[in-house]
């Protein structure tokens, strides 16, 4: 099991994301695209990343606009692997404009 690192941690390390509101340690993001093809490329290329870290992220897409949470089930809170997991998304979406 990772070892959890808190919201707060993983935060100070990331730009653009937020602690999830309420109790729950996780962090939470929205990306916006420039369409619904770009959207899909990026859930894609993400998902390829989360799967071979047996990692899955918490997401919701409509149109061009995908909202991410990321959180460890099995730590109950954010570990390292949200973070690893939040640096390949925003890299991913940089990358996709």
């Amino acid at each position: 099991m990772a070892a959890k690192i808190g919201a707060a941690a993983a935060l100070k390390a990331l730009k653009g994301w937020s602690k999830a509101e309420g109790e729950r340690d996780a962090i939470v993001k929205t990306y916006k695209f420039a369409d619904f093809k770009t959207a899909f490329a990026f859930m894609s290329g993400a998902a390829l990343k989360a799967e071979q870290m047996d990692h899955h992220p918490e997401w919701f897409n409509v149109y061009s606009k995908v909202d991410v949470t990321l959180t460890t089930h099995d730590a109950d809170g954010v570990t390292q692997k949200d973070l690893e997991l939040a640096g390949f998304m925003d890299q991913l979406a940089a990358r996709l404009g």
